[in-house]
């Protein structure tokens, strides 16, 4: 079949009229489609597309809804050889812009005859202005109507004369007046293209806000959202979406820290319901790809250095305080299953709960995070098979609360734990065994402040989780929670330190 391009003046095909192919490197675009099933926002973008292809090439015979399948536009016609992603409207390829066969302004009739209108306009203007000053006038005695007529026949040349040399200061005063309107105009669109921008939560929607930047995503400020984002956009496939990066990125932090509802993302960004989940599934497990690095654990070097050393833990331990552990719960739906309902029933939540082990640097960064285990699971089983134990030396110091019995664990591994002392069949404590819970209260407190910060910045993990996201992903060993706790945490140490 030969395609031939609908330009004027492009006589570019892809086979001659013996079937051989000519203009091996041109390629023929079909006109782009209304999309008005996939949301509001897709609707209106492709719609303003295609009149904008429409209107680009000129053609009677072509209008929005009289389009043949077989019309084509060849590469000749846009500056990268093919046509631009349809999202990207600024894009100088969103449509066709080179060699349109009529750029080229020519003088026609109409345009003659609308300047002819004109000037004979200007004419009659003036007449008027000169039958209106001769009314003005008093006549002149009779016998002096000679004279007068002379007279009045030399001032009304005059007059006339004067008239037609103001005729270019009328044109000067209209075409300022057009030019300013014009500027007034330009202003307007290129507020309304401000306002439209922001509304559709593109890359202008902050700013230079950083209070916007911490409601909506809950990074301190634009300046850390804008490094974290330039560093995930080129490790994001190339894939044509609905949505852009930015909006992908901005739809996932907002769900995150908001637990916003799939519909109200859905009107926000003016898409489907479906693609909010989409977008906010594919979104959450490439920011765990690329953000669970930044959950490390530091060497000793770096751990006991004065920087990440306050002095509170120096005073009370030296430098061999290691981290700092406790383990915080997620609610989720009662599952179906009567196994897997006993496994996440926590007694101390009084509901159904995914408990995640924590564990902090004595300067509040968080360090490591385990897998979601059941609610009913303790907090020794889950620290002696998470992998917690494969990060200690000879001669840390673990702090944990009272129900980590992990003393022998940590023992072998010629560590040692720190436990507030155990008050159960104790009418009194000793005075040594009274400082030294108080010494450990009071720097183990940090760890609590840091699972209240990362809930407090991100909603979505004070909410019921579905048992939906709670199922191991497909092909993988974690589940679509452990996914959400690990980029909340990794978006916490994004933050400053609390201590």
């Amino acid at each position: 079949m030969v395609r031939s391009c609908c330009v004027k003046g492009c006589n570019n095909k892809s086979h001659n009229g013996k079937g051989e192919k000519i203009n091996h490197g041109a390629r023929f675009f079909k006109f782009p489609t209304w999309k008005n099933s996939q949301g509001p926002q897709v609707a209106d973008i492709t719609k303003r597309r295609r009149m904008a292809w429409v209107a680009a090439l000129r053609r009677k015979d072509i209008t929005f809804d009289k389009i043949s399948p077989f019309m084509t536009v060849c590469s000749r016609h846009f500056h990268k050889g093919q046509p631009a992603y349809e999202m990207l409207e600024t894009d100088p390829d969103w449509a066709p812009s080179l060699h349109l066969g009529h750029m080229d302004t020519t003088c026609t009739d109409t345009a003659r005859s609308a300047r002819r209108g004109k000037r004979e306009q200007l004419k009659n203007v003036t007449q008027q202005q000169v039958r209106t000053q001769e009314a003005g006038h008093h006549h002149p005695p009779e016998e002096d109507t000679q004279e007068a007529e002379e007279g009045g026949q030399a001032h009304h040349e005059e007059g006339t004369q004067d008239n037609i040399k103001e005729v270019p200061e009328t044109e000067c005063h209209l075409c300022a007046l057009r030019s300013a309107e014009v500027n007034r105009l330009f202003d307007e669109n290129r507020e309304l293209r401000r306002e439209l921008e922001e509304y559709r939560m593109s890359e202008g929607f902050f700013g230079d806000s950083d209070d916007k930047v911490k409601y909506y995503t809950g990074l301190p400020n634009l300046a850390t959202f804008m490094a974290l984002f330039n560093f995930l956009v080129p490790l994001m496939a190339d894939q044509r979406k609905i949505l852009t990066p930015f909006q992908m990125v901005l739809l996932t932090f907002m769900r995150l820290r908001l637990d916003l509802p799939a519909l109200h993302l859905a009107h926000l960004f003016r898409v489907s319901p479906k693609t909010v989940y989409r977008t906010f599934n594919d979104t959450v497990a490439f920011l765990y790809a690329n953000l669970k690095r930044s959950i490390v654990w530091p060497d000793r070097d770096t751990l006991r250095s004065v920087k990440l050393m306050p002095h509170q833990f120096v005073e009370a331990f030296g430098h061999r305080v290691a981290v700092t552990i406790d383990c915080f719960e997620i609610f989720t739906e009662r599952p179906t299953n009567l196994k897997a309902r006993a496994q996440m029933f926590s007694s101390y939540k009084h509901t159904h709960t995914m408990k995640y082990l924590i564990g902090i640097t004595p300067k509040g960064s968080i360090c490591f995070l385990s897998k979601g285990w059941g609610g009913r699971t303790s907090d020794k089983h889950i620290t002696q098979n998470s992998g917690f134990l494969n990060n200690l030396l000879p001669g840390d110091i673990v702090m944990a609360d009272r129900g980590f019995d992990i003393q022998e664990s940590v023992g072998m591994l010629c560590a040692e734990v720190k436990l507030p002392a155990f008050t159960r069949g104790r009418c009194q404590l000793a005075a040594r065994d009274v400082e030294e819970t108080r010494k450990i209260a009071h720097l183990r407190i940090h760890v609590e402040r840091v699972i209240g910060n990362i809930c407090q910045k991100y909603r979505i993990l004070t909410g019921t989780i579905p048992i939906n996201m709670i199922l191991p992903c497909e092909g993988e060993d974690v589940t679509f929670l452990d996914k959400i706790v690990t980029v909340c945490c990794a978006l916490t140490n994004q933050c400053p330190a609390i201590v």
